[in-house]
């Protein structure tokens, strides 16, 4: 009786947020390195580009939104609601939706909206984002938190960010992140057209602060615990699986 209490007890806060960390310290693709060197063509950006769109850039704020009608606890709520209203508006920064920035940046890449139109996915992407989609929906509003502010907006980045939390960067700063962008320095893109990464590093400070507090603190069940790390671990699967998809479709090559 003692040992199956012991096995339903839940982790300790520190303990569940490193488990969550040491899936995130793995969402790194070998592929990326070549999206963010220069060395692949504009022709193979697109096609990465326009799969991160249809998979989850377009639709994120309506994913959000569908945990948000969940009725999670008003704490939770507010943090929803205020990502939601950034995503589909920019409210809290450039006055425009993050999707719309987005074709904004494309469209100074040399592609227009068309082009983002009608989007077949790739057979992994699809897959992906099916399981995105079922997580939003999932009956325990924690489940789609945890997929889409901890796993879809974080990166192998976290733990650093958790360690060394960033301040409100000042304009000269968030200038300064434009101009080394990759599409910036090697495919010549004016700073123009970057308005979305302005947006981002605009609201980004405690950001991902508030991703893990979300999760971490409301999983206070061994179950819920166990759900939001089975959720991570198949989100970090199929997203594995999409980006391999792209990097053959891309021609690109596993060193």
């Amino acid at each position: 009786m003692r040992k199956a209490t012991r096995m339903t007890r839940p982790q300790t806060n520190s303990r569940f947020q490193e488990e969550l960390l040491r899936i995130m310290d793995r969402k790194h693709h070998w592929a990326w390195p070549s999206f963010a060197d220069g060395t692949v063509s504009v022709e193979q950006l697109t096609r990465h580009f326009q799969q991160e769109y249809a998979v989850y850039v377009r639709d994120f704020p309506v994913m959000l939104a569908r945990i948000h009608g969940h009725n999670p606890p008003a704490a939770v709520r507010r943090m929803l609601a205020e990502n939601i209203y950034e995503e589909d508006t920019g409210g809290l920064s450039l006055g425009k939706s993050h999707p719309e920035l987005f074709l904004q940046m494309m469209a100074g890449l040399g592609l227009p909206a068309k082009s983002f139109e009608r989007i077949t996915l790739l057979p992994a992407a699809r897959r992906y984002r099916a399981w995105l989609d079922r997580a939003s929906y999932h009956r325990q509003w924690i489940v789609g938190a945890a997929a889409l502010t901890v796993f879809v907006e974080g990166s192998v980045k976290d733990r650093k960010e958790l360690d060394e939390p960033s301040k409100p960067k000042t304009a000269e700063e968030i200038e300064s992140i434009v101009q080394q962008h990759p599409l910036v320095r090697h495919y010549g893109l004016s700073p123009d057209s970057m308005d979305l990464i302005r947006s981002h590093q605009m609201v980004e400070a405690g950001h991902r602060h508030d991703a893990y507090k979300m999760v971490v603190s409301y999983a206070t069940t061994r179950a819920q615990q166990q759900a939001v790390l089975s959720c991570l671990k198949t989100c970090l699967r199929l997203w594995s699986a999409y980006r391999d998809g792209v990097a053959r479709a891309c021609r690109l090559r596993k060193p």
